[in-house]
Protein backbone atom coordinates (compact mmCIF):
# COMPACT_ATOMS: atom_id res chain seq x y z
CA UNK A 1 0.00 0.00 0.00
CA UNK A 2 1.26 3.07 -1.43
CA UNK A 3 2.29 5.89 2.15
CA UNK A 4 0.80 9.23 2.02
CA UNK A 5 3.36 12.17 1.37
CA UNK A 6 4.09 14.57 4.07
CA UNK A 7 6.85 17.35 4.80
CA UNK A 8 8.06 17.43 7.78
CA UNK A 9 9.56 20.75 8.30
CA UNK A 10 12.15 21.32 11.50
CA UNK A 11 14.51 18.49 13.15
CA UNK A 12 13.04 15.34 14.35
CA UNK A 13 14.57 13.02 16.69
CA UNK A 14 14.76 9.33 15.65
CA UNK A 15 11.45 8.41 17.96
CA UNK A 16 9.66 10.55 16.17
CA UNK A 17 11.41 10.33 12.34
CA UNK A 18 11.18 6.23 12.61
CA UNK A 19 7.81 6.16 13.36
CA UNK A 20 6.92 8.90 10.99
CA UNK A 21 9.16 7.42 8.30
CA UNK A 22 7.00 4.28 8.85
CA UNK A 23 3.76 5.46 8.41
CA UNK A 24 4.14 8.09 5.69
CA UNK A 25 6.49 8.82 2.79
CA UNK A 26 8.56 11.80 4.28
CA UNK A 27 9.93 15.20 2.23
CA UNK A 28 11.86 17.16 4.79
CA UNK A 29 12.79 21.32 5.11
CA UNK A 30 14.94 22.88 7.55
CA UNK A 31 13.05 25.05 9.86
CA UNK A 32 12.41 28.82 8.45
CA UNK A 33 13.75 27.21 5.19
CA UNK A 34 11.33 27.30 1.35
CA UNK A 35 10.17 24.19 -0.48
CA UNK A 36 12.49 25.16 -3.87
CA UNK A 37 14.95 21.96 -2.89
CA UNK A 38 11.82 19.52 -3.70
CA UNK A 39 10.70 18.27 -6.75
CA UNK A 40 7.35 19.10 -8.85
CA UNK A 41 5.91 15.87 -8.78
CA UNK A 42 6.56 16.36 -4.55
CA UNK A 43 4.71 19.46 -4.44
CA UNK A 44 1.88 17.83 -6.00
CA UNK A 45 1.98 15.28 -4.05
CA UNK A 46 2.49 16.31 -0.38
CA UNK A 47 -0.84 16.93 1.41
CA UNK A 48 0.13 17.59 5.37
CA UNK A 49 2.80 19.03 6.95
CA UNK A 50 4.04 18.14 10.19
CA UNK A 51 5.26 21.17 11.67
CA UNK A 52 8.10 21.61 14.34
CA UNK A 53 9.77 25.12 14.95
CA UNK A 54 9.48 28.46 15.69
CA UNK A 55 9.54 30.29 12.47
CA UNK A 56 6.63 31.47 10.58
CA UNK A 57 4.61 29.38 8.46
CA UNK A 58 2.79 31.44 6.09
CA UNK A 59 1.17 31.75 2.28
CA UNK A 60 4.62 31.42 0.81
CA UNK A 61 5.08 28.26 1.88
CA UNK A 62 1.30 26.68 2.26
CA UNK A 63 0.30 27.71 -1.41
CA UNK A 64 3.79 25.77 -3.06
CA UNK A 65 1.31 22.62 -2.09
CA UNK A 66 -1.44 22.77 -4.44
CA UNK A 67 -3.15 19.83 -2.40
CA UNK A 68 -1.94 20.44 0.77
CA UNK A 69 -4.99 19.83 3.03
CA UNK A 70 -3.24 19.74 6.75
CA UNK A 71 -1.13 20.99 8.88
CA UNK A 72 -0.30 19.63 11.93
CA UNK A 73 1.83 21.54 14.69
CA UNK A 74 4.16 19.83 17.73
CA UNK A 75 3.34 22.03 20.39
CA UNK A 76 -0.07 23.73 22.08
CA UNK A 77 0.68 27.43 20.33
CA UNK A 78 -0.04 28.08 16.71
CA UNK A 79 0.72 31.55 16.61
CA UNK A 80 3.47 30.82 13.85
CA UNK A 81 1.31 29.11 11.70
CA UNK A 82 -0.89 31.46 9.36
CA UNK A 83 -4.43 29.93 10.53
CA UNK A 84 -6.24 32.59 8.84
CA UNK A 85 -5.17 32.01 5.31
CA UNK A 86 -5.10 27.80 6.31
CA UNK A 87 -9.20 28.19 6.90
CA UNK A 88 -9.35 30.06 3.38
CA UNK A 89 -7.92 27.86 1.49
CA UNK A 90 -9.44 24.68 3.52
CA UNK A 91 -6.52 23.53 5.23
CA UNK A 92 -7.33 22.26 8.74
CA UNK A 93 -4.31 22.49 11.60
CA UNK A 94 -4.22 20.86 14.64
CA UNK A 95 -1.72 20.94 17.75
CA UNK A 96 -1.06 19.03 20.78
CA UNK A 97 -2.67 20.44 23.62
CA UNK A 98 -2.96 18.44 27.62
CA UNK A 99 -0.03 16.57 27.03
CA UNK A 100 2.29 19.78 27.59
CA UNK A 101 0.62 21.36 30.37
CA UNK A 102 2.01 19.72 33.43
CA UNK A 103 5.97 20.13 32.68
CA UNK A 104 5.24 23.95 31.36
CA UNK A 105 3.92 24.23 34.56
CA UNK A 106 6.07 22.56 36.29
CA UNK A 107 9.13 24.09 34.81
CA UNK A 108 7.08 27.85 35.56
CA UNK A 109 7.57 26.33 39.01
CA UNK A 110 10.73 25.37 39.37
CA UNK A 111 11.69 28.99 37.50
CA UNK A 112 10.75 30.78 40.64
CA UNK A 113 12.05 28.67 42.82
CA UNK A 114 15.64 28.54 41.30
CA UNK A 115 15.61 32.51 40.69
CA UNK A 116 13.71 33.24 44.52
CA UNK A 117 16.58 31.01 46.08
CA UNK A 118 19.86 31.73 43.35
CA UNK A 119 20.40 28.47 42.97
CA UNK A 120 22.44 28.63 39.29
CA UNK A 121 24.32 31.13 41.32
CA UNK A 122 24.78 29.36 44.63
CA UNK A 123 25.84 26.22 42.94
CA UNK A 124 28.56 28.61 40.76
CA UNK A 125 29.87 29.39 44.54
CA UNK A 126 30.52 26.13 45.31
CA UNK A 127 32.45 25.31 41.65
CA UNK A 128 34.48 28.39 42.20
CA UNK A 129 35.66 27.64 45.57
CA UNK A 130 33.94 31.05 46.80
CA UNK A 131 32.06 28.98 49.70
CA UNK A 132 36.06 27.92 51.11
CA UNK A 133 37.36 31.12 50.35
CA UNK A 134 34.96 33.69 51.64
CA UNK A 135 31.92 31.65 53.34
CA UNK A 136 28.47 31.57 53.13
CA UNK A 137 26.28 32.73 50.06
CA UNK A 138 24.53 35.88 50.15
CA UNK A 139 20.86 35.90 51.24
CA UNK A 140 18.08 34.92 48.89
CA UNK A 141 14.43 35.35 48.86
CA UNK A 142 11.36 33.22 50.61
CA UNK A 143 9.06 31.75 48.12
CA UNK A 144 5.84 30.66 50.05
CA UNK A 145 3.30 33.31 51.21
CA UNK A 146 4.10 35.23 47.88
CA UNK A 147 1.56 36.60 46.48
CA UNK A 148 1.32 35.24 42.56
CA UNK A 149 -0.43 36.92 39.46
CA UNK A 150 -1.19 34.75 36.68
CA UNK A 151 -1.54 36.40 32.91
CA UNK A 152 -3.97 33.92 31.45
CA UNK A 153 -5.35 31.32 32.90
CA UNK A 154 -6.18 28.23 30.49
CA UNK A 155 -4.97 25.07 30.66
CA UNK A 156 -1.12 26.17 31.53
CA UNK A 157 -2.15 28.58 34.20
CA UNK A 158 -4.85 27.15 35.90
CA UNK A 159 -1.98 23.85 36.52
CA UNK A 160 0.31 26.22 37.31
CA UNK A 161 -1.82 28.33 40.03
CA UNK A 162 -2.57 24.17 41.46
CA UNK A 163 1.03 23.92 42.04
CA UNK A 164 1.56 27.17 43.95
CA UNK A 165 -1.54 26.58 46.60
CA UNK A 166 0.29 24.14 48.55
CA UNK A 167 2.99 26.94 49.00
CA UNK A 168 0.49 29.04 50.97
CA UNK A 169 0.46 31.54 47.62
CA UNK A 170 -2.21 33.84 47.31
CA UNK A 171 -3.53 33.34 43.60
CA UNK A 172 -4.54 36.03 41.35
CA UNK A 173 -5.10 35.70 37.64
CA UNK A 174 -6.24 37.70 34.67
CA UNK A 175 -8.29 36.49 31.65
CA UNK A 176 -10.92 37.52 28.95
CA UNK A 177 -13.85 36.53 31.87
CA UNK A 178 -13.80 35.56 35.57
CA UNK A 179 -13.27 31.94 36.15
CA UNK A 180 -14.46 29.33 38.34
CA UNK A 181 -11.75 29.37 40.78
CA UNK A 182 -11.21 28.37 44.39
CA UNK A 183 -11.23 31.53 46.14
CA UNK A 184 -8.71 32.61 43.80
CA UNK A 185 -8.72 36.45 42.72
CA UNK A 186 -9.80 37.41 39.49
CA UNK A 187 -8.76 40.95 37.82
CA UNK A 188 -10.15 42.22 34.39
CA UNK A 189 -6.64 44.69 34.46
CA UNK A 190 -2.61 43.08 34.16
CA UNK A 191 -1.33 46.08 35.65
CA UNK A 192 -3.78 46.20 38.43
CA UNK A 193 -2.88 42.92 39.31
CA UNK A 194 0.74 43.36 38.56
CA UNK A 195 0.44 46.21 41.45
CA UNK A 196 -0.88 43.81 43.92
CA UNK A 197 1.39 40.90 43.44
CA UNK A 198 5.09 40.02 44.15
CA UNK A 199 5.48 37.52 41.25
CA UNK A 200 3.76 37.88 37.38
CA UNK A 201 3.54 34.76 35.61
CA UNK A 202 2.76 35.22 32.00
CA UNK A 203 0.93 32.13 30.40
CA UNK A 204 -0.81 33.91 27.89
CA UNK A 205 -1.24 32.51 24.24
CA UNK A 206 0.73 34.39 21.58
CA UNK A 207 -0.17 35.75 18.75
CA UNK A 208 -1.44 39.52 17.47
CA UNK A 209 -4.11 40.11 19.81
CA UNK A 210 -1.69 39.72 23.27
CA UNK A 211 1.32 41.03 21.53
CA UNK A 212 2.92 43.09 24.27
CA UNK A 213 0.62 42.55 26.43
CA UNK A 214 3.17 42.93 29.50
CA UNK A 215 4.06 45.86 28.78
CA UNK A 216 6.00 49.35 30.52
CA UNK A 217 3.20 50.26 32.48
CA UNK A 218 2.53 46.77 34.29
CA UNK A 219 6.25 46.54 34.73
CA UNK A 220 6.53 49.52 36.46
CA UNK A 221 3.12 48.35 38.78
CA UNK A 222 4.91 45.42 39.25
CA UNK A 223 7.81 47.40 40.90
CA UNK A 224 10.97 47.28 41.91
CA UNK A 225 10.27 43.98 44.29
CA UNK A 226 8.76 42.04 41.81
CA UNK A 227 9.55 38.79 39.50
CA UNK A 228 8.54 38.64 36.11
CA UNK A 229 8.27 34.87 34.88
CA UNK A 230 7.48 34.13 31.49
CA UNK A 231 6.53 30.75 29.96
CA UNK A 232 4.15 31.61 27.28
CA UNK A 233 5.71 32.95 24.31
CA UNK A 234 8.07 36.13 23.55
CA UNK A 235 6.13 38.13 21.50
CA UNK A 236 3.52 38.85 25.20
CA UNK A 237 5.92 40.76 26.68
CA UNK A 238 7.39 44.34 25.36
CA UNK A 239 11.14 43.11 25.87
CA UNK A 240 12.03 46.25 24.70
CA UNK A 241 10.34 47.54 27.87
CA UNK A 242 11.32 44.35 29.80
CA UNK A 243 15.17 44.95 29.27
CA UNK A 244 15.19 48.75 30.63
CA UNK A 245 13.19 47.56 33.64
CA UNK A 246 15.41 44.92 34.13
CA UNK A 247 18.82 47.64 33.30
CA UNK A 248 17.08 50.20 35.83
CA UNK A 249 16.45 47.68 38.79
CA UNK A 250 12.55 48.85 38.12
CA UNK A 251 11.92 45.33 38.36
CA UNK A 252 13.86 43.21 40.88
CA UNK A 253 14.22 40.28 37.69
CA UNK A 254 12.95 37.87 35.41
CA UNK A 255 12.91 34.12 34.87
CA UNK A 256 12.67 33.56 31.37
CA UNK A 257 11.96 29.98 28.71
CA UNK A 258 10.95 32.17 25.81
CA UNK A 259 12.31 35.20 23.63
CA UNK A 260 11.91 37.46 20.57
CA UNK A 261 14.12 36.07 17.47
CA UNK A 262 14.58 32.73 19.30
CA UNK A 263 17.48 31.92 19.50
CA UNK A 264 19.27 34.77 18.57
CA UNK A 265 18.28 36.56 21.77
CA UNK A 266 18.83 40.15 22.83
CA UNK A 267 22.60 39.90 23.97
CA UNK A 268 21.52 42.85 26.58
CA UNK A 269 20.20 39.73 28.37
CA UNK A 270 23.61 38.29 29.19
CA UNK A 271 24.95 41.02 30.39
CA UNK A 272 22.17 40.74 33.23
CA UNK A 273 22.81 38.95 36.53
CA UNK A 274 19.50 39.23 37.53
CA UNK A 275 18.24 37.23 35.01
CA UNK A 276 17.09 33.40 34.77
CA UNK A 277 17.23 32.36 31.00
CA UNK A 278 15.98 28.81 29.66
CA UNK A 279 16.63 27.80 25.88
CA UNK A 280 12.81 27.40 25.74
CA UNK A 281 12.72 24.16 27.34
CA UNK A 282 9.38 23.76 29.07
CA UNK A 283 7.76 20.90 27.32
CA UNK A 284 11.36 19.41 27.00
CA UNK A 285 11.13 16.16 28.45
CA UNK A 286 11.63 12.83 26.94
CA UNK A 287 7.93 11.87 27.95
CA UNK A 288 6.76 14.89 27.06
CA UNK A 289 8.56 15.09 24.05
CA UNK A 290 7.22 11.35 23.06
CA UNK A 291 4.24 11.99 23.76
CA UNK A 292 3.53 15.42 21.67
CA UNK A 293 5.18 13.17 18.47
CA UNK A 294 2.76 10.63 19.06
CA UNK A 295 -0.04 13.17 18.87
CA UNK A 296 0.98 14.75 16.17
CA UNK A 297 1.25 11.47 14.19
CA UNK A 298 -2.31 10.46 15.18
CA UNK A 299 -3.55 14.08 13.80
CA UNK A 300 -1.76 13.26 10.34
CA UNK A 301 -3.16 9.71 10.52
CA UNK A 302 -6.60 10.38 11.25
CA UNK A 303 -6.39 13.41 8.35
CA UNK A 304 -5.43 10.39 5.64
CA UNK A 305 -7.83 8.06 7.19
CA UNK A 306 -10.78 11.03 6.48
CA UNK A 307 -11.71 11.43 10.27
CA UNK A 308 -12.00 13.85 12.79
CA UNK A 309 -8.64 15.47 13.67
CA UNK A 310 -8.47 14.22 17.33
CA UNK A 311 -6.78 17.84 18.88
CA UNK A 312 -7.87 20.58 15.90
CA UNK A 313 -7.53 24.24 16.47
CA UNK A 314 -10.43 26.03 17.40
CA UNK A 315 -10.22 27.79 14.53
CA UNK A 316 -10.84 24.37 12.43
CA UNK A 317 -12.97 22.70 15.20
Amino acid sequence: MTKPDILAVGSYAEYDQVPMDNAFTVWSMDEGGTPDHLPEDALASIRAIAFRGHSFLGDEIMDRFPNLGMIANLGVGYDTIDVAHAVSRGILVSNTPDVLTEDVADLGVGMMIAWSRGIPGAQGWIRSGDWTQHGEYRLQRKVSGKRVGIVGLGRIGRALAERLVPFNIDVSYFSRSEKDTPRWTYFSDISAMAEHVDVLFVCISGGPATAGIVGAETLAALGPDGLLVNISRGTTVDEAALLNALENCQVAGAALDVFLNEPNIDPRFLQLDNVLLQPHQSSGTIETRTAMGALQRENLAAFFAGRSLVTPVPECA
